[in-house]
């Protein structure tokens, strides 16, 4: 047995990083700088709680909902499992998907899924618009599997055509997406896809904690069961929270020839 390892499954945070199609692009600025005064200090502009990998609280989804300063920390930390559900193009996580991928899920984990969606992190289609997601089937899987919380290397919890960049809620934010997808499948999208984030409801109505953009070094241990750990800001009120996600593993079991991923500057 090797000693513990901890593995960053975060994607970097800062100037450039990638935002959700809506609302303005964040950005910061120097206050202080090293040449004039000697010190580094500066301001975030427009960034909310709920870009880069982060956590949903209820109150983000479910009026009278749990808010981030009243969830314990123990919802963000616990067992858990890294699950291999490789998915394309507007594909669809079920509870077969869940049933089948190992390790077994058990009751308490929070329940890592990796799509291969995180390779395309950038301000692009492929990672936004035509990424995969869950069904509602599938978060009730969870439910009655009785996990502690459930996270994705994708754009949200839900599959993008549940989401208001199409015809939910205050949308479409993407109105181009609902031609796009009746010209694949012809089918419009809010017909396959008819509620407004089913999964982020049905999960957050039932404290499971809820985690997206799950990135960095995730395909380090894939396939593995491993401690999660996700804390967030102690905001008070707030409706989520950024997180660093860190798998905790036995170094023996990170999967070999593997390598850190390299996140270049301003290459979002």
């Amino acid at each position: 047995m090797g000693k513990i390892k901890m593995v960053d499954l975060t994607h970097p945070f800062g100037q450039g990083t990638p935002m959700w199609p809506a609302g303005d692009d964040p950005h910061s600025i120097k206050i202080q700088y090293m040449s004039k005064h000697d010190r580094l200090t500066q301001l975030f502009y427009g960034y909310h709680m709920h870009i880069g990998t982060h956590a949903d609280s209820p109150s983000h989804v479910i009026q009278r909902g749990a808010h981030t300063h009243e969830l314990p920390l123990e919802n963000y930390y616990g067992p858990g499992v890294v699950l291999d559900i490789p998915k394309g193009k507007w594909g669809i996580i079920t509870p077969e998907d869940l049933e089948n991928a190992t390790p077994k899920i058990e009751k308490g984990d929070i329940v890592i899924i990796h799509t291969g969606s995180h390779r395309d992190w950038g301000h692009n289609d492929d990672y936004f618009a035509y990424g995969p997601g869950l069904n509602a089937d599938a978060a009730k899987w969870l439910v009655q599997k009785g996990v502690k919380g459930m996270g994705i290397d994708c754009q949200a919890l839900d599959h993008p055509c549940a989401t208001y960049m199409v015809d939910h809620g205050v949308g479409p934010f993407v109105p181009r997406l609902i031609e796009q997808y009746k010209k694949e499948t012809g089918r419009y999208p809010k017909e396959d896809h008819p509620d407004w984030e089913p999964v982020h409801t049905i999960l957050l109505s039932n404290n499971v904690m809820g985690f997206e953009n799950v990135g960095g070094d995730i395909e380090m241990v894939v396939g593995k069961r491993c401690i999660i750990s996700a804390l967030p800001m102690r905001w008070y009120m707030g409706d989520g929270s950024w997180v660093r996600m860190v798998a905790f593993i036995d170094e023996d079991e990170i999967n070999p020839n593997v390598k850190p991923r390299e996140y270049k500057y301003g290459t979002y």
